[in-house]
């Protein structure tokens, strides 16, 4: 099957992208009460870790679009596993392919917007911050779902099988 190394890269990026939407380390910072760290669901202080108290909506549609982009990436992993089964491989490859770069994309927006928004309202507010591993996590996701895609496109053309319509008009 020649999209094995978009599969890899796609099952590591959605183990990242997982991880990072799950964790609570997106930000580390000091704080009166202690050192305290903050992740898209919770905000932890002093070890005791609570939901938001309230976010800005721009930080509610980073986890949409983290939620989109994890759902997105299993979509097309399932689309190039079955690829290998499917009577049109290089259509489900292109497929998957499309999917995991809208997935990549989402993720980036996502990131981008956390991003603007966290230096907009924590430059002001503190000090002593920054972004910690879960949010690098992402990043780091992001490449890895981009690169499944462009994994997936190539194969796609790169693939001598004929298609079930071109064997059709043959």
């Amino acid at each position: 099957m020649p999209a094995r190394g978009g599969l890899l890269c796609a099952t590591s990026g959605l183990a990242l992208l997982l991880a990072a939407t799950a964790t609570d380390f997106w930000l580390q910072y000091r704080a009166p009460g202690g050192p305290g760290c903050q992740g898209l669901w919770r905000v932890c202080l002093g070890g005791a870790c609570h939901p938001h108290p309230g976010t800005p909506a721009l930080w509610d549609a980073t986890r949409v679009l983290m939620l989109l982009s994890v759902l997105s990436t299993t979509a097309a992993i399932a689309l190039g596993l079955s690829a290998a089964s499917s009577g049109a491989p290089r259509l489900r490859l292109r497929m998957a392919g499309a999917t995991l770069l809208v997935a990549g994309f989402l993720a980036l927006l996502g990131l981008a917007v956390f991003t603007a928004v966290t230096v907009s309202v924590f430059g002001k507010h503190h000090a002593d911050w920054r972004f910690s591993w879960s949010y690098i996590l992402g990043w780091i996701a992001v490449v890895l779902v981009v690169s499944a895609g462009l994994f997936h496109v190539c194969a796609a053309s790169k693939d001598l099988t004929p298609e079930s319509s071109e064997v059709a008009g043959a």
